[in-house]
């Protein structure tokens, strides 16, 4: 079996694919080939598994942003989830990070929020791009707080963390996984989690909700989806499969150790969240009259 993914290796969803491969090709007694096809926002990993056979052999490991959010945030889209594809089962939750230089004052969101109310200038916080889930928690924390804060894009985690690093923007949010090296070693400040629950990996880092600012909550899931017509009975055993991997200790401690959450659901449970997903960042992206660039 081939699972194609959107994007290129080396990165967070890459490692989740590596993790669980080995154990996933026990669970269905097959070799799991992990194959990147990067580019287009995850279009071209989309496209290839699409056309493949709906045999079960080809799978697509994507984020919700190329599931759940490309579909507002583009005029156009060489795919469509609900027609070109069946979900097959949740992966991982991956929530975002707020994280800040050391040398922040704040000592957690709120009191960043309440710095910002104090400056005549806005905040910079910097994202991994328009209409990225980085993005769109920059959005929900003014909405939810009022804070004084201007949106700083940037080509992916790198960059944004480097400037981060030198002072160069004041804030962040990013996945766990991609961040808690940092948090770590003490070259970033985690300052809160944009979630409905704090983080086992992080157990000290309070939710905004804990702090006083509700309805930030964002998760950049990652999830398997099937071409379209795979039969019924091929989805459930995959998706069998994968929560049989997942559940295994080394492969859920290692996922566990980075950041990344398991979280492996039946087919119908992925298909609910991709819904409540595509609806909640829609509004969102309508509202705020974000286009991609």
């Amino acid at each position: 079996m081939r699972t194609g993914r959107g994007v290129p290796p080396g990165g967070p969803v890459d490692f989740v694919a590596r993790t669980i491969a080995e154990q996933l090709g026990k669970e269905l007694g097959q070799n799991v080939i992990i194959d990147n096809k990067a580019g287009a926002n995850g279009a071209i990993g989309a496209s290839d598994v699409m056309r493949s056979p709906p045999d079960g052999q080809t799978l697509w490991l994507t984020s919700v942003g190329a599931a759940a959010i490309n579909t507002s945030l583009y005029e156009k889209l060489a795919y469509n989830m609900q027609r070109d594809f069946v979900p097959v089962a949740l992966v991982v939750n991956n929530v975002e990070l707020f994280v800040v230089n050391p040398a922040n004052p704040a000592k957690d969101a709120a009191e960043f929020v309440a710095n910002s109310k104090k400056r005549k200038d806005p905040v910079a916080m910097a994202s991994t791009g328009i209409g990225s889930i980085p993005h769109l928690a920059i959005e929900q924390l003014g909405d939810a707080s009022g804070a004084q804060l201007l949106h700083v894009p940037y080509k992916g985690a790198a960059p944004a963390i480097t400037d981060l690093m030198g002072a160069q923007v004041e804030g962040f949010f990013g996945d766990i996984p991609g961040l808690i090296g940092y948090v770590r070693s003490g070259k970033l400040k985690a300052i809160g989690v944009a979630s409905t629950k704090r983080h086992p990996a992080l157990p000290d880092v309070k939710t905004l909700a804990e702090q006083g600012i509700p309805n930030v909550d964002t998760n950049n899931w990652y999830a398997l989806f099937a071409p379209a017509k795979t039969p019924p009975a091929t989805v459930q055993a995959l998706s069998e499969a994968v929560r049989r991997a997942l559940v295994n200790p080394a492969v859920k401690a290692r996922l566990l150790d980075t950041g990344a959450d398991p979280a492996p659901s039946t087919p119908a449970e992925l298909a609910a969240l991709l819904k409540r997903d595509t609806d909640k960042w829609a509004k969102l992206i309508h509202d705020k009259k974000i286009k991609a660039e």
